[in-house]
């Protein structure tokens, strides 16, 4: 199986399956000498981990990290570092349901058809489950870019939307909610809707908002490594992330020229950033924005129409423990990815100047 690893010169390898033994990856590329903070580390963790809350599934990890190589003394060696993180509450019983049929819009029957065999206890390697090692890799990435500062939040669950700008929204009310949305009236509307999708066995999706602040100017290239096609392909590679945009995105598309030019200012910033912090590939010292779509998750408390092996239909209820929106623990996920973009271009402009 190719596809395991991202990033140039900042590098994450993972490994493992949702119900193995563990989890984890190695980092190859981080430069010797960074201070790690494994407090920060284990946050991230926590903000990731199933269990938190009452609208995302009940599956108890603590999810707690354990380094194997490349730190000596709480700093970088230059060394690959190497991590796992134990899974210790699997229910494999729970899936085996599902061994021989597929669920509609998951990927059990392209995984079986592409590789001939697959583990379908909770997905496996498919599962959502390993973006957990993605979000070691990307607390570890924000320690080497500590200036630039990455804030994700739940802009939309189904077709209830936080409508304000970033720039009027109270980061510092994120985690005070179990949704992870700035604004506390929209989160428990959120919040509410989402519980009345789980009592009905069903999902639902949204959208997070990420922004990138104190970018320094040159990141990114003008032709195929542009700073935002390298952010899409991290944001794509989410489980369950069917869009993104970034900047004035789709709603570009209905502008005129005369409408969507940022105007600069003498400083060279620019009066609006309809250009999301890009233009030409490579960052301009604005803010970074972006937005991601997830699908609702595909797995249904309720019965559907499913595939069997055998080529037959028959309906089938899920069971297990799953997320009714995978929104909520996402937003760690978003923020990690794009930390590994971050750190990986900034040491890539090192390089070359």
């Amino acid at each position: 199986m190719a596809g395991n690893s991202f990033g140039n010169i900042f590098k994450i390898t993972t490994f493992g399956e949702s119900h193995g033994e563990a989890l984890g990856g190695i980092i190859d590329g981080c430069p010797a000498g960074i201070k790690i903070n494994f407090e920060e580390i284990q946050k991230e963790m926590q903000r990731r981990k199933p269990g938190q809350s009452a609208i995302v599934t009940q599956r108890k990890e603590e999810d707690e990290v354990q380094f194997l190589s490349g730190i000596f003394e709480g700093k970088s060696t230059g060394t690959p570092i190497g991590f796992i993180v134990p899974n210790t509450n699997q229910k494999s019983d729970d899936y085996s349901h599902i061994k021989d049929t597929y669920r509609p819009s998951h990927a059990d029957y392209v995984y079986e058809k592409k590789y001939g065999f697959r583990d379908y206890r909770g997905g496996g390697r498919s599962s959502a489950r390993e973006t957990a090692s993605r979000v070691v890799a990307g607390a570890v990435a924000k320690q080497i870019i500590p200036d630039i500062k990455i804030t994700a939040f739940v802009s939309s669950v189904g077709d209830i939307f936080l409508n304000a700008p970033y720039q009027d929204l109270d980061f510092s009310l994120i985690e005070t909610n179990a949704v992870r949305c700035p604004d506390l009236a929209t989160a428990q509307k959120m919040e509410t809707f989402i519980k009345e999708v789980k009592k009905q066995g069903d999902s639902v999706g949204g959208t997070i908002t990420c922004v990138i602040q104190n970018v320094p100017i040159g990141l990114g290239e003008p032709v195929f490594d542009k700073l935002h096609a390298e952010l899409g392909k991290a944001m794509l590679s989410i489980n369950a992330v069917h869009g993104f945009e970034y900047g004035s995105g789709f709603c570009g598309a209905k502008m005129k020229g005369s409408e969507h030019n940022d105007s600069y200012n003498d400083d060279g910033t620019t009066r609006t950033n309809l250009s999301g912090g890009i233009q030409g590939g490579i960052s301009n010292g604005m803010d970074i924005y972006f937005r991601v779509a997830f699908k609702p998750v595909a797995t249904l408390l309720q019965k559907q129409e499913v595939l069997t092996n055998e080529g037959t239909l028959v309906e089938q209820q899920g069971k297990g423990r799953h997320d009714p929106c995978v929104l909520p623990r996402a937003v760690p996920i978003v923020e990690a990815m794009a930390a590994l973009v971050m750190a990986d271009y900034y040491l890539l402009n090192k390089l070359y100047q």
